[in-house]
Order: structure tokens, then C-alpha cells, then sequence
């Protein structure tokens, strides 16, 4: 299994590093091996530097692993890539959520740290995309800090939500039940709503239709 250890600002590696991609890792895939244990392709949206996809893939042997990102992401992932090979690590593919999708069927989809930086109208392409890739009983599973209606914001996550909108005022938190509207109008039904360290939350839906 591929076991490296990430060091921030490594002078060996030279590697792109997300430490937030770093610290996360460890608790997503504790429940990814759960959430994808019947699932044997997935489409990851938003790869980043690509740390997920090089240290998710070797620990979920049964699936395929096809990170995604735009165009300015590619060099990255494929350094992480080249550095930490699997054998069911496929190469990135360029993917904006607001274009045009691939035409290839996934049993899931996974996109960590995304829908807070992506404006609202993209996280609906994001899902409506998400959809249009999946089967009858695929998943779409999102990890990152939420927001509910009607129930208060750890302190954390509140600052965070108001940095983001002072910056780039079309990110912020998303609300769950936002969120879970559009999914339920494409046929996605909610099957997983699990707190996570730091205040994330781990959100996955099952394709109905």
C-alpha cells in the first residue's frame, strides 16, 4: 500500500502541498471505505494538488480512482501522481463543472472542499453534472464545512464562512437543505449525513432514478 508521509514545504519532494488535504485524509477515508465498499469507479471533482487521489486510491484497491480538475490544475495533480502511483489511479481528466461533463458512467462521485468555494450557481452544475454521470443507485458524496437552516454555526466555521465572503463574495458555507433540494429534484435522495473532525460533515446521496 502507498504510505508516505507529507511534509509541508518539503525540499524533497517538491510537491504542491494542501495541509488541509493532510489532516483530513486519515478521517474521510475511515468512512469512504464504508460509504464506497460496493463501489468500483469514482469520480473525484475539485482534485486540487491531487494528495486524495494518490492516498485514497491505494486504500480502495476494489475501485477505480479518476481525479478531475480545470486545466490550471493539471500539472500538480499529475506531480503527485507520478510520485505516488497506484495501480487503480487513473490520470487526471480536465473537468469544469459549469462545461460540458464526461460522457462515462461512475458508480460515484466525490468532491471534498469544493461547494464553499465554488459560487452557488456552480455547486447547482456541480450536482446537476454529478447526477448526469451516475446510475440508478450511484452516489454522490461531498465532504466540508456545512451550514444548517435554522441551527447556529460553530463559532470556526462562521469566521471561516465570513473571510471567505469578504474575499470572494460569491463563496460562503452552504446550506445542507439548499443543497439537498437540488439533489432531490435530479433523483439523488440523502442516505448519509455524518459529523466529522473540525466541523465538516461527510453528505452522500443515492441515485434513485
Amino acid at each position: 500500500m502507498n504510505g508516505f508521509l507529507l511534509a509541508v514545504n518539503s525540499s524533497v519532494t517538491k510537491l504542491p502541498i494542501s495541509v488541509s488535504c493532510q489532516n483530513n485524509r486519515d478521517p474521510i477515508i475511515e468512512q469512504l471505505v464504508l460509504i464506497f465498499k460496493q463501489t468500483s469507479k469514482v469520480l473525484e471533482i475539485g482534485s486540487g494538488t491531487g494528495q486524495h487521489a494518490v492516498w485514497f486510491a491505494p486504500r480502495l484497491p476494489w475501485l477505480d480512482w479518476q481525479p478531475s480538475d480545470l486545466e490550471n490544475r493539471q500539472d500538480d495533480i499529475n506531480k503527485w501522481l507520478h510520485a505516488y502511483p497506484a495501480p487503480n489511479l487513473r490520470k487526471p481528466i480536465v473537468l469544469d463543472v459549469c462545461e460540458v461533463w464526461p460522457k462515462t458512467f461512475y458508480d460515484a462521485v466525490f468532491s471534498a472542499n469544493t461547494s464553499h468555494i465554488l459560487s452557488w450557481e456552480n455547486v447547482k452544475y456541480m450536482i446537476t453534472g454529478a447526477a448526469s454521470v451516475l446510475p440508478k443507485d450511484g452516489i454522490f458524496c461531498l465532504y466540508g464545512p456545512f451550514k444548517f437552516r435554522d441551527i447556529d454555526m460553530a463559532p470556526s466555521n462562521t469566521a471561516f464562512d465570513t473571510r471567505l465572503k469578504k474575499s470572494f463574495p460569491k463563496r460562503g458555507l452552504r446550506q445542507v437543505e439548499m443543497i439537498d433540494e437540488i439533489a432531490q429534484r435530479l433523483g439523488l435522495q440523502m442516505t448519509g449525513n455524518l459529523n466529522m473532525p473540525k466541523n465538516n460533515r461527510i453528505l452522500s446521496w443515492k441515485k434513485s432514478k
